[in-house]
């Protein structure tokens, strides 16, 4: 069901040796326990092959943060940002087409007034991918 929520119950039943009731009644404790949250889809978009990713640990200059979150979410590049606790304020999970684009990506925001350093990892393969 992970990798794809539209799977027939009968199907699942098939794969696992279970029978339909046994699976339907399954997935109906898993839904009314919240174990199972959402069924969903992912467009196109969000399962395409990324150029670049990466995430970018964000300090800021003192009682900047607000102002500082504010521009970064502005940048399409910009998939999510967090705020956290300990020595980053920030993180943000950047996307971009490749190097090059991602290289002003990232300069664009260490320009941003009131950052006073970043440290940047790419992400070079997903292992397990939560939705």
């Amino acid at each position: 069901m992970r990798s794809n929520a539209r799977t027939p119950v009968s199907s699942l039943a098939a794969m696992t040796g279970a029978s339909r009731a046994t699976v339907a009644a399954r997935i109906d404790r898993l839904v009314a326990n919240g174990t199972i949250s959402a069924f969903t889809i992912r467009t196109g978009h969000e399962t395409r092959a990324a150029g670049v990713r990466a995430i970018v640990m964000i300090e800021v200059l003192g009682r900047l943060a607000d102002r500082v979150a504010d521009q970064p979410r502005g940048l399409p590049q910009v998939r999510a940002l967090h705020s956290t606790n300990g020595k980053w304020d920030f993180i943000a999970e950047l996307e971009d087409r490749d190097l090059v684009s991602f290289d002003e990506t990232l300069r664009r925001i260490r320009l941003i007034d009131g950052i006073n350093t970043t440290e940047t990892n790419i992400l070079l393969k997903t292992r397990k991918a939560i939705f």
